[in-house]
């Protein structure tokens, strides 16, 4: 069965024959003092879905045209954590019918703004299952859910809004949403705003990097589908970015990046020590990134009982269906609704 891989180390990625190879300097935990050792690890192409490349990692475009030919996408992340770009071959499912109707929900005002609009309130109402799942269990949080509460039914009732005032709303929700977390964590770490490049703190650090994964994950999975990744409908499209796997991020980041947040810090699995502290900035370590990433990719597998296909789904493959949603909406099948979250 493929899966992600995930490269923390620095090396070198290279290919021998129809196998991957990870080349990187290690040094036995035994024998700390010892000259580090060359360590070459296969990685069997067939088992490879996407690659998360977090270290220094050198390549060239044999290995590029290699991953091309297996359809395996590559996320990059900087020395910091920090999501760089992805290396996105080319497109194995072009669908002339459906960049049409892509297009076409773009550039009608009405028909993007729907989409839009239903982004926002599924993103909203995973934001509102996480403050009552602490909220019902000692934590008051009714000072941050009565405003979203209060935000969620405007845009409900709302007849139309246009792309800025449903960013507004959104803004809006996060804010509240965020003044949240030195409540729902039981540590002593203080979180009074969201700060990007660079976080100021290890709670700014940790929601940069889980919503960095997020939208790395989304992007995997769209390349999956028929979906062209550079339109959007709530964000932006821009030159050199794929706007659509953010539009779809907003949905999952709740779900994803944020229970893991509060798990890890809950449970002391991250710790001061695993972060790169300075007045200016905060970052996570390699050994932080580690945990990070094995919590993350054990999320990704964990499955679900799925309300309406009756059967059991991984959180990797709602994203999945999300795409194939939007599908069937963009081509006038079924309305688009998108994925709330019930547990």
């Amino acid at each position: 069965m493929v899966r992600p891989y995930y490269l923390s180390k620095s090396g070198r990625l290279s290919r021998k024959d129809n196998t991957l190879y990870f080349e990187s300097e290690e040094v036995d935990p035994a024998k700390p003092d010892a000259e580090p050792k060359t360590i070459k690890r296969p990685i069997p192409v067939e088992d490879v879905d996407t690659l998360f490349i977090f270290g220094e990692v050198d390549l060239n475009t044999k290995v590029l045209n290699f991953l091309a030919q297996h359809k395996i996408a590559a996320h990059i992340f900087n020395y910091y954590g920090y999501y760089s770009g992805s290396y996105y071959p080319r497109e194995y499912l072009n669908s002339g019918f459906v960049m049409v109707k892509q297009v076409e929900h773009y550039i009608k005002p009405k028909l993007r703004n729907k989409i839009a609009r239903e982004f926002v309130l599924a993103a909203a109402s995973n934001i509102l299952r996480n403050l009552k799942y602490y909220h019902n269990r000692g934590v008051d949080l009714s000072p941050q859910i009565e405003p979203i509460q209060t935000a969620i039914l405007d845009i409900e009732t709302a007849k139309e809004l246009e792309i800025p005032e449903l960013m507004g709303k959104e803004g809006y929700i996060r804010s509240h949403y965020y003044q949240a977390f030195t409540a729902i964590l039981k540590t002593d770490l203080e979180f009074t705003k969201r700060v990007r490049r660079p976080p100021d703190n290890i709670i700014n650090a940790l929601i940069s990097f889980g919503n960095g994964m997020v939208y790395a994950a989304c992007l995997t999975q769209i390349y999956r589908t028929t979906l062209n990744p550079t339109i959007s409908y709530l964000h932006e499209p821009g030159e050199r970015r794929f706007s659509l796997s953010l539009d779809i991020a907003e949905i999952f980041k709740p779900i994803l990046a944020d229970r893991l947040i509060f798990k890890l810090l809950n449970n002391r699995e991250l710790q001061e020590s695993h972060f790169d502290q300075d007045l200016n900035y905060c970052y996570l370590k390699e050994s932080g990134r580690r945990i990070f990433i094995a919590a993350f990719d054990e999320k990704l597998k964990t499955t679900i009982e799925h309300r309406k296909l009756k059967r059991k789904v991984s959180y990797e493959r709602l994203i999945r269906l999300e795409c194939y949603k939007l599908v069937k909406h963009l081509t006038e099948m079924e309305e688009y609704v998108g994925f709330r979250a019930w547990w």
